[in-house]
């Protein structure tokens, strides 16, 4: 997808979605992902979530932030994915060349110079992916909130292969 002529993205997005429209055709899809699985993942844009883990539409939730971390905001999209929509299985998805592996707290402290107001956020910056997933594993399976907890499991996912890692609990 290229910019319109003004060179504004979002401008091309509305022309793309009126094409959309105009071939969509309702798939009858409920909420409720098929697969029953919510995948916790970073945002960034190499990782194409159903191709990578073979999932289509309807089958999966899915939250992205940076780094894939999980915040209170996941776990509320997950306790509401689990409770409300009937999702057993949870996803993470870390990967290689993660921006979050190479800025620090710093980046907090920077943009309150800049702002004049304090982030009421943590980055969540880490340095060791694997470490980072356990810890993921782990404050899932710790929250209260989440009453599906067995089967919950971590992985790497290689930019450059596409493949993926596990990373043991």
């Amino acid at each position: 997808m290229s910019a319109s002529p003004e060179g504004r993205v979002t401008d091309a997005i509305v022309e793309a979605n009126a094409r959309y429209a105009a071939a969509f055709t309702d798939p009858g899809l409920e909420a409720r992902p098929a697969r029953k699985v919510a995948v916790v993942t970073c945002m960034d844009a190499r990782i194409d979530v159903p191709a990578a883990l073979g999932l289509a539409l309807g089958d999966h939730h899915t939250m992205r932030n940076a780094g894939g971390v999980i915040t209170d905001d996941v776990i509320r999209s997950l306790a509401i994915s689990q409770r409300a929509l009937g999702t057993r299985s949870v996803v993470v998805v870390h990967h290689t060349g993660c921006g979050m592996l190479t800025i620090t707290e710093d980046f907090r402290h920077e943009l309150q110079a800049e702002s004049g107001q304090r982030p009421s956020w943590s980055v969540e910056a880490f340095k060791d992916l694997d470490d980072e997933v356990r810890q993921s594993i782990n404050r899932l399976r710790r929250s209260p909130f989440l009453p599906y907890t067995d089967d919950i499991r971590g992985f790497v996912f290689d930019v450059a292969t596409g493949r993926l890692r596990e990373v043991a609990a």
